[in-house]
C-alpha cells in the first residue's frame, strides 16, 4: 500500500462549512479507473476529482471527476476546487493568475478574479427548448403547473442539466422533487430575484434517480448564466445563491469580460488535508 496527497475543499462557501464539500486526490497518475471509481464511492461526497499529469501542452493539470457513480466530463465545483487544492500544494500556472485545466470536455481556462478562482463558462452541448416529453416529464418530477414556469430549456454543459425558470421566487423554497421513473433527473430549477442580502439570483439543483439536492453547483451557475445571457434577462456581475434550503450559505459570482465570455466564481477553502492511503 502506499499515499498520495488529500485534500478537502469547501466550494462557493462563505462563513466556512456551509459551501459544497470536495474530495481531492492528488498525484492520481497510477490510479486505475476502477481505483478512482472506488475512491469517489467511499467518499460519497457528490463529487471527488483526481489530479494528473496532462496531455495537452497547454494544460496545468488534467482532472478526472467522478461522483459515487459515475465519471462526468466537467462540473463546475471540482473545477473550482481542483484549481485551488492544485495551487495550494505548490502548482505553478504557465500563465500569471491563469490556470489551465484539462478535463473530459477539453480544456477549461480559470482566472483569480477579485481574489476568488473563476471559470470560464463552457460552450452549451445542448441549448433551446426541451421536447415536450422532457418537458412534461420535469414538470412532473418538481411537481410544478405550466403556469409556475417562465420556460424550461435545455442548459447541458456536460452534466445533462435541465432549466427550469420559475415566475415565483417563493415558490422555489416550497418545492418536494419526486421522482417518476428510474432515468436520471439533471434539472436545475431558479428565479431572478431574492429576498436574501445582496443576492441577485437563486437556484435549487436536483440530480439522479433519487432526486438528490446539491448543496451548490457551478456547472448549473454556468448553464444558467448562458440561458440569461441568451434571453437578456440580466444585469453581469450578479450574485446566486444557493443551498440555503439545505442549511448551506452558498454563492456563485457571475460576471462578464470584454468579450462576452461568462466566468462563475467562488471562494475556495481547504478544510481538511493529508494523505489518502491506496
Amino acid at each position: 500500500m502506499g499515499s498520495v496527497p488529500f485534500r478537502e475543499v469547501d466550494v462557493f462557501c462563505t462563513d466556512g462549512f456551509d459551501g459544497n464539500p470536495l474530495a481531492v486526490v492528488h498525484d492520481a497518475d497510477d490510479l486505475t479507473t476502477e481505483q478512482m471509481q472506488r475512491i469517489a464511492n467511499w467518499t460519497n461526497f457528490s463529487e471527488t476529482s483526481f489530479l494528473l499529469s496532462p496531455s495537452d501542452p497547454v494544460a496545468d493539470y488534467y482532472v478526472r471527476i467522478f461522483t459515487p457513480f459515475e465519471e462526468l466530463p466537467f462540473a463546475g465545483h471540482p473545477t473550482l476546487g481542483s484549481a485551488h487544492a492544485w495551487l495550494e500544494a505548490g502548482g505553478r500556472p504557465r500563465a500569471d493568475r491563469t490556470v489551465v485545466q484539462e478535463c473530459g470536455i477539453g480544456l477549461v481556462t480559470l482566472s483569480l478574479l477579485s481574489n476568488r478562482l473563476a471559470f470560464e463558462a463552457p460552450p452549451l452541448i445542448r441549448s433551446g427548448q426541451t421536447d415536450e416529453t422532457s418537458r412534461l416529464r420535469t414538470l412532473a418530477v418538481l411537481g410544478l403547473d405550466d403556469d409556475e414556469v417562465v420556460n424550461v430549456e435545455w442548459i447541458d454543459n456536460g452534466p445533462r442539466w435541465i432549466g427550469v425558470e420559475l415566475a415565483d421566487p417563493a415558490r422555489l423554497a416550497t418545492l418536494t422533487p419526486r421522482a417518476v421513473d428510474d432515468d436520471e433527473v439533471d434539472i436545475a430549477v431558479f428565479c431572478l430575484g431574492s429576498n436574501l442580502s445582496g443576492v441577485d439570483i437563486e437556484l435549487r439543483c436536483f440530480f439522479s434517480a433519487d432526486i438528490r439536492e446539491d448543496p451548490v453547483t457551478g456547472s448549473a451557475n454556468a448553464g444558467v448564466a448562458m440561458y440569461l445571457k441568451a434571453h437578456d434577462k440580466v444585469e453581469f456581475p450578479y450574485v446566486a445563491a444557493q443551498g440555503n434550503h439545505m442549511g448551506r450559505n452558498g454563492r456563485a459570482y457571475v460576471s462578464q469580460d470584454g468579450d462576452g465570455g461568462l466566468w462563475i466564481g467562488g471562494d475556495t477553502t481547504t478544510r481538511v488535508a493529508g494523505d489518502i492511503w491506496l
